[in-house]
């Protein structure tokens, strides 16, 4: 297959996928392909989670520590009514004084993979170190074990803990920002959602989302998720299984609320300001573009970037890329402008 093979033409079919970013369609090719080894279906989701449990790393508090340039605890704060214990991992760089900002971080993985601790390295060196912040991980249960509203009712639980507990943590409560990837984008924005719904926690809410890719539409039935269906490291037939798993029943429903799949909202007046980006070539495209722009009509703030010929968690595949670099750049002056640093 030629990933980087030209856009719309008298060659190309109904649901043609965008050129690829030359030097990112050579990291697509060395991987093998868009949808890597094969497609998450209902048949081989058990299969694929336990293999990803056995390889995703899951460094353990003291490698977090980093020979102390960095202090870490793992926490267990009170989940949701009648719900187990939720784990966050708390991180900062070590020797800083002052209550520090805070980002408030879900990873990524479908809802269905990932762990609170394997995105902690790069949020520590890429915003904890430059912008002087604190970071939390938060360990949300996973899908099919536990649907909606398992895993978005953790990350409320957490915030609420976070936010009522700032002096303990040294963080400055006028100052959080909530923030993932993927799923974990997906989250944060059904998190600011609930905040804003629930009347917020002890204490003030967030005062920015910082939305990466953002898996947000249960639906999928955008344009680019048709474009990019077996070509997208995440396709439309992984996003399916993803979804089905997390919503069980109400798959495929009318009734899907917008604290599962904040694409679903009809009111997103009275938000955080959000920094949303996404690349061309991606199954979430359209979808996250579209959110951005109810923003905008309900009023509110958001910062959009489509990375050009970019496939879905670029930055993670190809750390080196000129596109890459750009997309932190962007990311970094967005933080600076809202955090005030």
């Amino acid at each position: 297959m030629d990933f980087a093979r030209p856009g719309p033409g008298p060659d190309c079919v109904a649901w043609c996928a965008p050129a690829l970013d030359p030097e990112l369609a050579v990291v697509l090719a060395a991987l093998g392909g868009g949808v890597v080894g094969e497609p998450f279906t209902p048949e081989n989701l058990a299969a694929r989670q336990e293999r990803d449990a056995a390889v995703r790393p899951r460094p353990s508090v003291r490698d977090l520590r980093d020979g102390g340039r960095f202090e870490v605890d793992e926490l267990r704060v009170p989940g949701p009514p009648g719900d187990p214990e939720v784990t966050l991992v708390s991180a900062r760089p070590a020797g800083l004084d002052g209550p520090l900002p805070l980002l408030y971080y879900m990873h990524g993985g479908g809802m269905i993979m990932g762990n609170a601790r394997c995105v902690l390295p790069q949020l520590l060196r890429e915003w904890a170190l430059p912008l002087g912040m604190a970071v939390i991980s938060v360990e949300y249960r996973l899908a099919p074990r536990v649907r909606h509203p398992g895993p978005v009712e953790d990350c409320y639980a957490g915030y609420v803990w976070a936010a009522a507990h700032a002096d303990e943590l040294g963080i400055d409560p006028e100052r959080i920002v909530i923030g993932g990837k993927s799923a974990g984008g997906g989250l944060a924005a059904a998190l600011a959602l609930l905040v804003r719904d629930r009347g917020g926690p002890t204490g003030p809410a967030p005062i920015g989302q910082l939305l990466l890719c953002p898996m947000l539409d249960d639906r999928g039935d955008s344009v680019s998720s048709r474009q990019m269906a077996g070509v997208d490291i995440w396709d439309r037939t992984s996003n399916a299984t993803a979804w089905q798993a997390l919503l069980g029943d109400l798959y495929g429903t009318a009734d899907v609320p917008p604290y599962a799949a904040p694409a679903r909202a009809t009111d997103l007046s009275g938000l955080p300001p959000a920094y949303i980006d996404v690349g061309s070539a991606e199954t979430f495209r359209d979808e996250d573009v579209a959110y951005a722009n109810a923003i905008w009509r309900a009023g509110g703030e958001a910062e959009l970037h489509v990375w050009p010929g970019a496939f879905h968690g670029f930055d993670s595949f190809a750390p080196a890329a000129a596109l890459t670099r750009d997309a932190r750049d962007a990311r970094v002056r967005w933080l600076r402008r809202v955090l005030g640093r």
